[in-house]
């Protein structure tokens, strides 16, 4: 019986996972099947394992799985798979860019067994595992269910967009322009008020970038970025930087930073970083970067509030 078990899942496993066979798991699969995710408690069917190991193998194509123990229990209704994989990620994920860093992740299976065949299985590895052993990690929270027939109007609910929008105008920012160099050596940039400083020692900074945008794959496979701070004499440098306009850097004067990252002329500051970082959210992606180049100007930065542009020198102290 052990031995009846262990070789139906060697075959199919290796037929789905290292051909892409994935009907291969009909041969044991039970109809009730559930596959749950321990590490985010996602509760899926067959067809969806069956999708997510096609979408692994596309973004891993030279992916290799091999099981290195399988134990089943005395009576046959229980047992664990052991398991390891390599493979390089060179194609997109589910929206998540291509890195080309080669991987190695590891996992165990503890398969519930009902008639012979595989009822459930809890499982310590997910499509978010896998992005995260080839470093990009989830916030979790920013993945979290929205609870049904949420209340918006009072203080016992989430607030809505609309209410979070209203709220993000009141709040004054500066303007950066984030630059990096894509694949083909060309320089790519977008406009973005979601800056910060992390910290000081070591010189961390973060900023936040919508997945929509066209710099948003050229950022996320970079290893450097640029962050210029607009000053106030750079009003129209910014509205290309926020267009969809082809080439942003067609009339505009910059230079290289040491790594290569577009710094932007006339900026009232600008910053070299290497990216160490990526969280994924659901529409961005935090960049944690450390910086390697500064350089100041003397001259005031743009800031921004509302939708509008203002001078940051005619700002009065507040008594």
């Amino acid at each position: 019986m052990q031995h009846n078990i262990k070789g139906a899942v060697q075959k199919a496993w290796e037929a789905a996972w290292d051909r892409g066979e994935v009907d291969a798991f009909d041969e044991i699969l039970h109809p009730d099947y559930r596959r749950v995710s321990t590490r985010s408690g996602r509760i899926t069917d067959a067809a969806s394992l069956k999708q997510e190991i096609l979408d692994a193998r596309s973004a891993f194509p030279d992916l290799e799985t091999t099981i290195d123990r399988i134990v089943v229990d005395d009576d046959g209704e229980s047992a664990a798979v052991f398991w390891h994989s390599v493979g390089t990620f060179g194609n997109d994920l589910n929206g998540v860019p291509a890195t080309g860093r080669r991987v190695e992740t590891r996992g165990s299976n503890l398969l519930e067994l009902r008639d012979g065949r595989v009822a459930s299985e809890q499982v310590t590895w997910d499509q978010s595992e896998l992005l995260a052993d080839v470093g990009v990690p989830s916030l979790r929270s920013a993945f979290e269910e929205a609870a049904e027939e949420v209340v918006v109007d009072d203080l016992s609910g989430v607030p809505s967009i609309d209410a979070l929008k209203a709220f993000n105008r009141q709040f004054i920012t500066g303007v950066t322009v984030v630059t990096t160099i894509d694949e083909e050596g060309k320089p790519r940039g977008l406009a973005a008020n979601s800056y910060a400083s992390v910290s000081l020692d070591p010189p961390l900074v973060l900023i936040c970038v919508q997945k929509s945008t066209s710099t948003h794959a050229p950022l996320y496979k970079a290893t450097h970025l640029g962050i210029n701070i607009m000053s106030v004499e750079q009003r129209d440098t910014v509205g290309v930087f926020a267009s969809r306009e082809p080439d942003k850097f067609a009339r505009l004067a910059w230079h290289h930073g040491p790594a290569g990252s577009p710094l932007i002329d006339g900026s009232a500051a600008s910053i070299e970083a290497e990216i160490k970082e990526r969280f994924l959210t659901k529409t961005h992606t935090v960049f944690i970067s450390k910086v390697t180049h500064a350089e100041a100007a003397e001259v005031d930065a743009m800031i921004y509030k509302a939708g509008k542009f203002f001078d940051s020198s005619e700002l009065s102290e507040l008594q």
